[in-house]
C-alpha cells in the first residue's frame, strides 16, 4: 500500500505539474515581449550559437562569427551561448559599465566546467566577498613594493636562466620557452621551488596536462583531455598540500626555536621574511583559509600567473618578428640603458631602468591590444538594466567581448596591424603600409582599451605581467636576432595559441 501510494502521487500531481510548467513558458513568454531586447537571434536549441561563437579564428581578427553579427545586428546584440540567453557586447561604453558595476549589476558567471577543474575557490569563479579577500591576498603578495625589489630581480634571473640555455641558429618553440620561463617564475614565487629541479619539473610536466583539460571540451569520459586534467588536477593538489604540510612544520619548528632561544631583532625579522618570501608561507602565517581554499587559491594563481603572460610574451616575439623598424628602436632603447649601467658598474635591472623603456611599454600595449589574450568575459545580470534603449533582463548571460573594442576601426586607425608607434604622443609610422599612424582621442583610453579587464575584478597580476614582458624584451633583443622557422600565427580557441608552438631560430648578437 506504501509503494503503491508513492506511486500515484506523481500521477495524480501530473496535470498540476503540466499547468504550472505551460503558466511559467507563457510567463517568460510575456516577460520577453515586454523587454526591449537587442536584435539577433537564439540558434539551436541548448547549444544556440555556442559552436560558431567558438570556433577558431586568427587572433588578429574578429572571426567571422563576431564580424557577421556586428555588422548585422549592431555592437549589442543577443544570442544563446554556452547553454544560455546572452547579450553580447562590442560596444566599448557597455563593457565598461558592466565591469564598474560588478556585484551591483552583473556578476562574474563562469561555466560550471571551469569552476569544476580551477576549483570552487579559485579567484576566476568566486564573487562578493570571498572573491575580494582573495583577490586581496593576491594584491598583498604582487605589491607595488615586492615588483620594485623582490620580484624585479628574480623575473630578471629566470629571463636569464632561459634565455642563456639558447644555442646558437638552434630552431625551437618560442611558445614553450615563453611558459618555461613564466611557470619556473611563479612556481618559486608561490612555493619556493627553483627552476630545474626534479620536483619543479614533475609539477610542470602535471601542470602541461592540467593545461590541455582546461581549455578543452568539458567531456568527463575516459581518454578526454578534460578527464586526464581532472586527474593532473589530483596529483597538483596532493604536491601542494605536501608542501603545505612541510611548511607548516617548518613554522612550528621556527616558532619553538624562538621561544626557546633568546634571539636578536635582526635576526627574528630576518626569519619572518624568510617565511613570508612565497606565497604558500604568507598564506598559512597571516590567513584564515582552510585547506582547501588555499589549495584552490594556489592553482588558480598558478594558472592566472603562467598562462596568460606566456601568450602575451609569445605574441610579442610573434609580433616582432615581422617589425625589423620596431625591432631596432627596442635595441637602441635597451643598448642604452645597458650602456649608462656598464658606466656606473651595475648589471641587474632596476625600477628607474624600467621606467626608462618607453617604446618597450608601447610595443607591450600594442601586443597586447592586437593579440588580445583575454577576448571575453563571462558575467550574468542580477537587475534587469537599460542601457542605451535595449534591456538585459536578469538572470541573463552577458559577454562584454574586449577583443572587439581592440579591434574596431572607429577607435582605432587601421586596428589589424601593428603599430606600437599609435601609443606615443608624436607617431613615426608603423610597421606595414598605413594611410594614418594615431589611435584617436588618448583621454578615451580607459575606455576603449582593457586588456587586464576593469573594475573591482581588474586583474591582480597586471603590473607583474607588464614586468616580465619588458625584462624578456630587454634582454632578447640586445643578445639575439630571430626569425620564424616555420609559418605560424596566434588563433582564437578562444584562448589564444600557436598551432605549431611558434617555431624560431635564433642567432645571437655579437
Amino acid at each position: 500500500m506504501f509503494e503503491t501510494e508513492h506511486t500515484l502521487v506523481p500521477l495524480l500531481l501530473l496535470p498540476s505539474l503540466l499547468s504550472l510548467l505551460l503558466s511559467l513558458i507563457l510567463l517568460k513568454r510575456r516577460s520577453r515581449h515586454s523587454f526591449n531586447l537587442p536584435p539577433g537571434k537564439s540558434g539551436w536549441p541548448f547549444i544556440g550559437e555556442t559552436i560558431g561563437y567558438l570556433k577558431p579564428y586568427s587572433a588578429k581578427t574578429l572571426g567571422d562569427f563576431m564580424q557577421q553579427h556586428i555588422s548585422k545586428y549592431g555592437k549589442i546584440y543577443r544570442s544563446n551561448l554556452f547553454g544560455e540567453p546572452t547579450i553580447v557586447s562590442a560596444d566599448a561604453g557597455l563593457n565598461r559599465f558592466i565591469l564598474q558595476n560588478e556585484g551591483r549589476l552583473f556578476e562574474c558567471s563562469y561555466p560550471r566546467s571551469i569552476g569544476g577543474i580551477l576549483g570552487k575557490w579559485s579567484m576566476l569563479v568566486l564573487v562578493g566577498d570571498m572573491h575580494r579577500d582573495m583577490r586581496s591576498i593576491s594584491l598583498n603578495f604582487l605589491s607595488h613594493a615586492r615588483l620594485r625589489t623582490i620580484l624585479l630581480k628574480d623575473v630578471e634571473r629566470h629571463t636569464l636562466f632561459v634565455l642563456d640555455s639558447w644555442q646558437q641558429h638552434s630552431v625551437f618553440s618560442a611558445q614553450d620557452e615563453a611558459k618555461k620561463f613564466t611557470f619556473n617564475l611563479m612556481a618559486k614565487h608561490i612555493m619556493s621551488m627553483d627552476p630545474g629541479e626534479e620536483e619543479t619539473e614533475q609539477l610542470k610536466k602535471e601542470y602541461v596536462s592540467f593545461m590541455k583539460g582546461v581549455v578543452s571540451a568539458p567531456l568527463n569520459l575516459p581518454g578526454t583531455a578534460y578527464r586526464k586534467a581532472l586527474q593532473s588536477r589530483g596529483t597538483i593538489l596532493k604536491f601542494i598540500e605536501k608542501k603545505m604540510e612541510e611548511r607548516k612544520s617548518e613554522i612550528k619548528e621556527e616558532v619553538k626555536r624562538d621561544d626557546e632561544a633568546e634571539i636578536s631583532t635582526n635576526d627574528h625579522y630576518e626569519r619572518k621574511h624568510r617565511a613570508d618570501d612565497d606565497l604558500l608561507g604568507w598564506v598559512l602565517k597571516h590567513s584564515n583559509l582552510s585547506t582547501e581554499q588555499i589549495l584552490d587559491l594556489i592553482l588558480s594563481l598558478l594558472f592566472a600567473g603562467h598562462e596568460t603572460s606566456s601568450v602575451a610574451i609569445a605574441l610579442a616575439i610573434y609580433f616582432l618578428e615581422g617589425c625589423p623598424k620596431a625591432v631596432q628602436e627596442l635595441r637602441e632603447e635597451h643598448l642604452e640603458i645597458a650602456r649608462v649601467k656598464k658606466e656606473l658598474g651595475e648589471s641587474d635591472l632596476n625600477w628607474d631602468d624600467y621606467k626608462k623603456m618607453d617604446f618597450t611599454h608601447s610595443v607591450i600595449n600594442e601586443t597586447l591590444r592586437l593579440g588580445n589574450v583575454v577576448r571575453f568575459l563571462h558575467r550574468k545580470a542580477l537587475k534587469n538594466v537599460r542601457y542605451k534603449g535595449y534591456d538585459i533582463p536578469s538572470g541573463w548571460k552577458v559577454l562584454p567581448v574586449i577583443s572587439a573594442v581592440h579591434l574596431d576601426n572607429s577607435r582605432y586607425d587601421e586596428p589589424n596591424l601593428f603599430n606600437p608607434w599609435r601609443w606615443q604622443q608624436q607617431n613615426t609610422g608603423a610597421c606595414e603600409t598605413s594611410s594614418s599612424s594615431g589611435c584617436g582621442s588618448f583621454s578615451t583610453w580607459g575606455i576603449k582599451f582593457m586588456p587586464f579587464g576593469g573594475g573591482p575584478r581588474l586583474c591582480a597580476g597586471s603590473e607583474l605581467a607588464k614586468l616580465e614582458m619588458a625584462v624578456f624584451i630587454h634582454h632578447l633583443v640586445i643578445n639575439f636576432n630571430w626569425d620564424l622557422a616555420e609559418d605560424d600565427q596566434p588563433f582564437a580557441f578562444p584562448f589564444v595559441d600557436f598551432p605549431n608552438g611558434l617555431p624560431i631560430r635564433v642567432s645571437r648578437i655579437p
